[in-house]
């Protein structure tokens, strides 16, 4: 009873949903969000007029002059600076622009550059001092902030009244300050299309991913390769142009030069850019955060003023909010990834039979024996984690390596090797294509093509998003084993969408199922997944029918089988079930049956913690990850099967000596071929009764020549 109520438990109160929701990025500016609807709903009960039209656009006219100084202001901080001269800036501009067009009586166009020339050579001189002369960003700026603002307060001593008493009857510069369209404010139409550059800049363009690699590691940036220096003077730059921006609006709206101008903005659009969620230690951040930041803060200011509070309130209001904002930015993100490590990794109930017996004497298909004793080893000492291998028709034994490399050993010996191609990642499962080229999946990279003279090309990195994930699973994190049809459609296993290459150990431990198969066709070059909510899917071989693939769920202990064409099509049907090991690869024989790889084996223990989900949770929070429940992985074993299920042969290493871990074989001429991802050999073992002419492309594309 209690076992299933475990099981229903699990079943139908998915524990992952909250690690993948926290783990997002768009969480936290959720909270922002959170906080805007509810400061617009108290203003909304407590003021009479506040959703009128007229209160609206005002708010929105605020918010878009407010919003460019916000822009900036995000820009320098995510590259992990700050600006406390914007205010000043803000009023040299703005000065800048009413004496152009009263004083001088420049054209509205001419205005226009000229100030944002003016408010880019401000933002320049922050930017030589702060990113090439590297002067602290905080003490820089203050100092700017002072001298700027003495700068415009001599100005208008002098020039004032000039600018006080002209009245100019331009209608351009009337529509900058109060123009709209279709009811919406000119300011807020132009804040909107540089938002949506700033947006797509930061998170599409390289510069922008320039900028945010700078805000989380200079060193590791400048190491990159990146301009690090001028990246930094350039965004001060981009802050003061952005300021003038907004000073030309707030210009050609009230078209004065007060005293007060400029005042506290600084901490006005510090206060917007914290409680919008971007952190202050650089690197993070975006231009929607930098938008509800800026909302919040002009609601609450407008609110107060509303409600005839004293300016003085104001600024405590906005001093409590920005000291609020700030504890929270460095409490959540010093902490973040441990709450989130908490609850990220749901182990989930995951039952399995007792398996079958592989005791010596049992007269079972899985009766354990030592015929893999005598495997000759290949590459001893001079290769690292071989998970798969493969031979082309010139009968050279190609490899992966955990240094990203192909390498590949020369017939008949094998002796000689050389590297083939350098791809980095992990590679994992190979396949070749009529045309010689080498299919090879990359653990965390994707699916990439090497052609036969070794140039590199990406094949796919990416399928079709799930309406149903939470989180964005159109990236591929685990690309594992492939195989190719004659038409040329490559179906490849990925293991997890959750975690990446070295994190597999953690969906093996939730028993989840987070893998799918995916199909890439090499006409067309499209990816879509055919088949989800896999037990760590693996080895996929293509059946004799042309119209389906088996494949192994590594942690389901079972073989399946998908039907991509035909009159199955969309079908899936068990082949095998409760095997004694996890299966990993799968490959063709020379009869026409399959080899399988179990890359390891089970035990009672690890049968039973596949039972007891919370156990296993406890276990991954407070032990080292070597020292988890694990299957086996020191006995190797390689079983052939048909379609139908049934096991034909298998061949045990039992005292692991030659080669205690397999995780892939292939048959070639009479020899089959072992890899192992844990070991540092290939092994080579001769196989009675074989075909010696056989090499993989035998059943599908026809003799080698």
């Amino acid at each position: 009873m209690r076992e299933t109520l475990t099981r229903l438990r699990y079943r139908y109160w998915p524990d992952h949903l909250l690690g993948e929701i926290l783990s997002k990025r768009w969480t936290e500016t959720a909270i922002p969000v959170i906080l805007l609807l509810i400061v617009g709903f108290a203003l909304s009960r407590s003021l009479e007029h506040f959703l009128s039209p007229s209160s609206l656009a005002d708010t929105a006219r605020q918010a878009g002059e407010i919003g460019f100084i916000g822009l900036g202001m995000a820009l320098v901080v995510i590259v992990g600076g700050i600006d406390l001269s914007v205010g000043s800036i803000f009023a040299l501009t703005d000065f800048c622009a009413l004496y152009l067009l009263d004083v001088l009586n420049w054209p509205v166009p001419a205005v226009v550059v000229v100030t944002m020339i003016v408010g880019g050579l401000l933002g320049a001189v922050n930017g030589v001092l702060i990113g090439y002369l590297r002067l602290r960003a905080f003490i820089t700026t203050l100092i700017t902030l002072i001298i700027y603002r003495s700068a415009y307060d001599l100005l208008i001593q002098r020039y004032s009244n000039a600018i006080a008493s002209a009245f100019p009857d331009i209608p351009s510069w009337d529509f900058i300050g109060g123009g709209s369209v279709f009811g919406i404010p000119s300011v807020a139409l132009v804040y909107i299309v540089i938002a949506i550059f700033g947006h797509v800049f930061l998170t599409r363009l390289r510069p922008g991913w320039h900028i945010t690699a700078i805000g989380g590691s200079r060193r590791s940036a400048y190491n990159s390769g990146i301009p690090v220096r001028r990246t930094i003077a350039l965004c001060y730059v981009a802050s003061g142009v952005l300021t003038s921006i907004g000073a030309l609006f707030f210009a050609a709206r009230l078209g004065t030069v007060g005293g007060d101008i400029g005042v506290g903005l600084e901490v006005i659009v510090l206060t917007a850019t914290v409680l919008g969620g971007i952190t202050l230690g650089g690197g993070k951040g975006s231009v929607v955060k930098s938008m509800v930041g800026v909302l919040v803060v002009l609601l609450v200011t407008n609110g107060l003023t509303a409600m005839n509070a004293r300016g003085g309130v104001n600024r405590m209001a906005l001093a409590t909010i920005l000291l609020a904002a700030a504890m929270v930015d460095i409490r959540w993100q010093k902490n973040r990834t441990r709450i989130i490590s908490k609850v990220y990794v749901a182990p989930t109930y995951h039952a399995l039979p007792p398996p079958p017996p592989t005791e010596i004497g049992s007269g079972g298909p899985f009766e354990q024996n030592d015929k893999l004793r005598d495997v000759s080893l290949i590459g001893l000492g001079r290769i690292e984690a071989p998970e798969d291998v493969i031979l082309d028709r010139n009968d050279v034994l190609y490899a992966g390596s955990r240094h990203g490399d192909i390498i590949r050993f020369f017939p008949p010996d094998y002796e000689r090797m050389e590297v083939f191609a350098h791809i980095g990642g992990q590679p994992l499962g190979m396949a070749f294509d009529k045309e010689d080229n080498l299919y090879v999946c990359i653990g965390g990279m994707g699916l990439y093509r090497i052609k036969p003279d070794g140039t590199v090309e990406k094949a796919t990195d990416e399928t079709n998003r799930s309406i149903y994930s939470v989180n964005d699973d159109s990236r591929l994190r685990l690309a594992d084993d492939l195989d190719i049809t004659d038409d040329g459609l490559i179906f490849f296993s990925e293991a997890t969408v959750r975690y990446e290459m070295d994190e597999w150990p953690v969906d093996g431990l939730e028993a989840r199922g987070n893998g799918r198969i995916i199909c890439y066709d090499t006409k067309t070059g499209t990816t879509h997944t055919a088949l989800r909510g896999l037990k760590f899917p693996n080895g996929v071989a293509v059946a004799s029918d042309g119209q389906s693939i088996l494949f192994a769920e590594t942690f389901g202990c079972s073989i399946k089988r998908y039907w991509f064409a035909g009159p199955k099509k969309g079908n899936v049907e068990t082949v095998m079930d409760n095997l004694p090991g996890y299966p990993d690869n799968i490959n063709l024989a020379s009869d026409g049956n399959y080899w399988l790889a179990l890359v390891g084996m089970r035990s009672p223990s690890l049968d039973l913690a596949w039972k007891m989900p919370s156990f296993r949770r406890r276990m991954a929070k407070r032990v080292p990850v070597d020292e988890w429940l694990f299957p086996n992985i020191n006995t190797g074993c390689v079983v052939k099967f048909n379609e139908q299920g049934k096991i034909l042969e298998s061949f045990w290493d039992l005292k692991g000596l030659n080669h205690p871990m397999i995780t892939s074989m292939r048959e070639h001429r009479g020899y089959l071929y072992l890899g192992g991802i844990a070991n540092n050999r290939i092994g080579r073992f001769k196989l009675d009764n074989a075909d010696p002419d056989f090499v993989q492309y035998d059943k599908r594309w026809g003799k080698p020549s």
